[in-house]
């Protein structure tokens, strides 16, 4: 009956016939884990992953942003879409973009926008309710947008 070091004897013999590995065989793989840089290089390739990633993510953030486009009829004066813009600024979770100040007056009549990328659609329609009481609102468009800037 053979005893223990026979059988750890037949199992070394069996290791010893298992081809290298591929990885094994390249000369910059031996020199990379023979010198202990192996698990460093591993290290930076996982932190760029995460980077890669995080960066996806807020890219993926940018391209979900909500917003409300309200347009007003024709011979609307920019002192009623200021008017309307601060009357309908109370609404949850919408916020009125800014208007830049290279925009000119008949910028900021065309289109007045509403950042609505939290709003819940019960802030939807409080913003629409409140929007629709002022008779020179000609529509309001709810839609997903990117960064136009």
């Amino acid at each position: 009956m053979p005893g223990p070091a026979n059988r750890l004897g037949a199992a070394a013999r069996k290791l010893e016939a298992v081809p290298d590995s591929p990885h094994d065989r390249h000369p910059a793989a031996r020199r990379l884990r023979q010198s202990g840089l192996a698990p460093r290089v591993a290290a930076a390739g996982l932190g760029l992953s995460v980077l890669v990633l995080a960066g996806c993510g807020q890219m993926g953030a940018a391209l979900s942003q909500q917003a409300a486009v309200v347009t007003f009829k024709a011979n609307t004066t920019v002192a009623t879409v200021l008017r309307v813009r601060q009357a309908c600024s109370h609404v949850p979770n919408v916020m009125a973009a800014p208007i830049k100040r290279t925009e000119t007056a008949l910028d900021v009549i065309d289109a007045l926008r509403y950042n609505t990328t939290n709003a819940s659609d019960a802030n939807l329609a409080e913003l629409q309710q409140c929007l629709q009481k002022y008779p020179s609102v000609q529509g309001i468009d709810f839609s997903d947008v990117s960064d136009d800037s």
